[in-house]
């Protein structure tokens, strides 16, 4: 539907937003990995990271020589595993444009702990919904669920740019964009609920999102804040003209036969 390209919305209790930065490194640095592996290797990454609901609920069991961590530690672990680049760069730079903000409401630690609980509920909602499935769950999607749902609980009047039907470019409240997103996944949850993507991680980590902001954000930070703020490429400063950058097409994501995502 959209892609995020940029907000202006300044942080305001950080400097950097370190937290964000590391988890998006850490997703890049996975990828590389399992990239360089052969596709014996990446198969057998995929299948040891990766959140199986048969396997998290005792309907089968790993073969020997295949479990990488602990079966609990899955349910984070799978957030971390993408299944090609467009995959990884869509969760990526949904990550980027918001995270910033949710990590600057609630201080590093308390983000970390968010991302880390939005990742285990997606995996969780995926796996009450899919209880058999043998195959693998990966991809950040349900973190960055949770972090969007957050976004537009804090910041719903914020323009931001986005790439509207992966075409053109507008500056756009964020609420217009991020509400008929998660309006999507709802609905795609109910129509396709056995698809190759995920949508009950999805929703499961909208709905961790959207509890959690509640409890986690700062004591000084409001829900729906109502100040506006503008990307500075639309703001009519003079001789100022807009800078955009296009971002990448999130339909052409590469899946690996084995896994969802």
């Amino acid at each position: 539907m959209f892609i995020p390209l940029h907000d202006a919305n300044t942080l305001k209790h950080i400097k950097v937003q370190w937290v964000t930065l590391a988890l998006i490194a850490l997703n890049i640095a996975v990828w590389l990995l399992t990239s360089l592996e052969s596709e014996q290797a990446a198969q057998a990454t995929t299948v040891g990271l990766g959140y199986i609901p048969a396997i998290a609920f005792g309907h089968a069991v790993l073969a020997p020589g295949l479990e990488i961590v602990p079966e609990p530690l899955t349910y984070l672990t799978y957030a971390f595993v993408h299944t090609g680049f467009w995959h990884l760069a869509g969760n990526m730079i949904f990550l980027w444009v918001f995270g910033d903000n949710v990590e600057d409401a609630m201080g590093h630690l308390r983000f970390l702990i968010f991302y880390f609980v939005c990742a285990a509920a997606g995996a969780l909602c995926h796996g009450l919904l899919t209880m058999t499935s043998e195959a693998p769950l990966v991809g950040a999607s349900g973190a960055v669920s949770g972090v969007v749902a957050a976004y537009v609980m804090l910041h719903p009047r914020v323009r931001v740019w986005v790439l509207v039907f992966f075409r053109v470019p507008l500056p756009l409240p964020a609420f217009v964009p991020l509400l008929l997103w998660i309006g999507q996944q709802f609905f795609m949850l109910a129509i396709a609920p056995d698809g190759d993507v995920s949508w009950g991680a999805h929703v499961g980590g909208i709905l961790a999102g959207a509890f959690l902001i509640l409890v986690f954000r700062r004591p000084d930070v409001p829900l729906f804040d109502r100040q506006i703020v503008t990307p500075r490429a639309v703001r009519n400063d003079a001789g100022a003209g807009p800078a955009i950058a296009a971002g990448p097409d999130g339909r052409t994501a590469q899946r690996f036969p084995w896994g969802r995502r």
